[in-house]
């Protein structure tokens, strides 16, 4: 099943992660929409853009979040 919107519940772990990496969350941008697929990139004014995956189940997507939060930190 597809997700829809990204809950609060959802961008509050995703924060929990965020956060743990020692991330400021003023620099973390969380759409509401998830998207297929989802991806981290950091964007041109220095932000770190998380989009969820419409079709990974979200605790599968956010068991990786931390690697693909590093992998876009380095490029």
């Amino acid at each position: 099943m597809s997700l829809n919107a990204v809950s609060f519940q959802q961008i509050s772990r995703i924060l929990d992660v965020t956060d743990g990496l020692g991330l400021n969350r003023e620099w973390v941008e969380i759409p509401l929409s998830p998207e297929t697929p989802g991806l981290v990139r950091k964007l041109p004014n220095g932000k770190l853009e998380i989009i969820v995956d419409a079709d990974q189940p979200f605790e599968e997507w956010l068991g990786t979040l931390d690697q693909h939060i590093r992998r876009a930190q380095t490029t």
